[in-house]
């Protein structure tokens, strides 16, 4: 089974999701879902396992995103219990490191996107 570009980019408008959704918990606009944070049931965590591992398996990069995402949906919870105990600077401050996380993950997005298109 294929990847096309198309699933890939779906991927990263998923990461795009979940940053624009942490950000809101952070600025007070939103309650945080239990959800986002999962990595079963998390919208990308989801697409890693129905898209990108039936197509790539185990490999490296996969291994490697998945381990990622875990690191970001971790920080990100820890950012959330940061905001609801009134460290709110901090807790925002912390958004650095999920944009750090989600620039990895899309790094090794490229790498899977070219050896695809291989």
């Amino acid at each position: 089974m294929d990847i096309d570009s198309l699933e890939f980019q779906q991927a990263r408008i998923k990461q795009v999701v979940f940053k624009s959704r942490l950000r809101s918990v952070l600025y007070g606009v939103r309650e945080p879902d239990p959800a986002l944070f999962s990595l079963r049931d998390n919208p990308f965590g989801e697409w890693l396992r129905s898209t990108l591992m039936p197509r790539f398996g185990m490999a490296t990069e996969v291994r490697s995103i998945e381990r990622t995402l875990q690191q970001m949906l971790v920080h990100g919870q820890e950012l959330v219990t940061l905001y609801q105990r009134g460290q709110i600077e901090k807790a925002r401050a912390g958004l650095e490191q999920i944009e750090g996380y989600a620039a990895e993950i899309d790094q090794q997005l490229q790498q899977l996107e070219r050896r695809n298109a291989a």
